[in-house]
């Protein structure tokens, strides 16, 4: 899968899955406010993207993510480092 067929795939599941538009997803935007986040939310997150990907995300993956292209860039590594 390449990087722009894995951009895709994240943001028609964002889509789906948080009921926002798809022009208010960019690579600079902050994932959390764009989305509305919540704890429970982050656990639908992770939830969607191994089932789509099959990758584990935790708990650590996530600091440090703060915009779309961070969340893009360690869904991306953690494909790469699967195979």
């Amino acid at each position: 899968m390449n990087k722009e067929a894995i951009l895709e795939k994240i943001n028609e599941i964002l889509v789906d899955e948080f009921e926002v538009d798809a022009e208010v997803i960019s690579p600079e935007s902050n994932l959390k406010d764009t989305l509305g986040l919540d704890s429970l939310d982050y656990v639908d997150l992770v939830v969607s993207i191994e089932a789509n990907f099959g990758v584990k995300l935790g708990e650590a993956d996530f600091v440090g993510i703060a915009t779309f292209q961070d969340f893009y860039n360690l869904i991306e590594t953690k494909i790469q480092n699967k195979n």
